[in-house]
């Protein structure tokens, strides 16, 4: 029978490795699976290269994990906001390598690993500095139909971690709202996908056309607490 709903956060996460690539859903503080950060924090792997759209807020989340010591290089459309000084700290110290991608590029890239398309062309950053590759060299580049396109490559994941809304033990998912953002990509593109549902439903309960990321794409998934904001809502 097949059960992919895990006991806990630890067990789902525990054979994570060294210099893993962590694929890690949100977009600001909108989806982020901040159980599943806590708890890779606790299992200790280090040397990480995390990939997200962001580069944490605040102290927690993504942050924290930057904080931890955990992570050797981030790639991300968008590191530096009002409170990215975990990032901002790092970076600057050179504790931290960084490879900025533009949002569009990042989030195809992501889905080109998924996809199993090699590589792809895209007018992005062509003719910026995000046309070179992290040590220096420049991109592939070629002239379609009369315009310049930039060669870029896949991300793929050792691991991606998600947040959804509800799943079945078969680990097909569903979102809420703009929680959803990164996580569908992310799952087809990791080798491993483990994501929080704050509802397990029985097998058939999930409307077909409601399911957004079937099981398939999905390793573990786990059950956690819906947390209530400050204004008595829930997120």
């Amino acid at each position: 029978m097949i059960n992919k709903i895990a006991r806990s956060v630890a067990d789902a996460l525990a054979d994570v490795k060294d210099g893993a690539t962590v694929l890690i859903g949100g977009f600001g503080t909108a989806g982020i699976p901040n159980e599943l950060i806590d708890g890779l924090i606790a299992q200790g792997a280090k040397d990480l290269t995390v990939v997200n759209n962001n580069a944490g807020n605040g102290e927690t989340g993504l942050a924290a994990l930057l904080k931890a010591g955990r992570v050797r290089k981030i790639i991300c459309s968008y590191p530096r906001q009002a409170d990215s000084q975990i990032f901002d700290g790092l970076y600057r110290s050179g504790k931290l390598e960084l490879e900025l991608v533009p949002q569009g590029n990042l989030a195809e890239r992501i889905r080109a690993a998924g996809a199993g398309i090699g590589a792809f062309f895209s007018p992005t950053g062509y003719g910026t500095e995000l046309a070179r590759n992290a040590d220096g060299s420049a991109k592939e580049t070629r002239e379609i139909n009369g315009k310049h396109y930039v060669l870029e490559m896949p991300i793929y994941g050792d691991v991606a971690i998600i947040k959804a809304e509800q799943g079945d033990r078969w680990g097909n998912l569903t979102y809420r709202r703009a929680a959803r953002n990164f996580g569908p990509v992310m799952a087809t593109a990791a080798k491993k996908t483990v994501a929080t549902v704050h509802e397990i439903v029985e097998l058939g309960e999930l409307n077909p056309e409601h399911i957004v990321t079937p099981g398939i794409f999905v390793s573990q998934i786990v059950l956690v607490e819906r947390v209530a904001t400050q204004a008595g809502g829930a997120k």
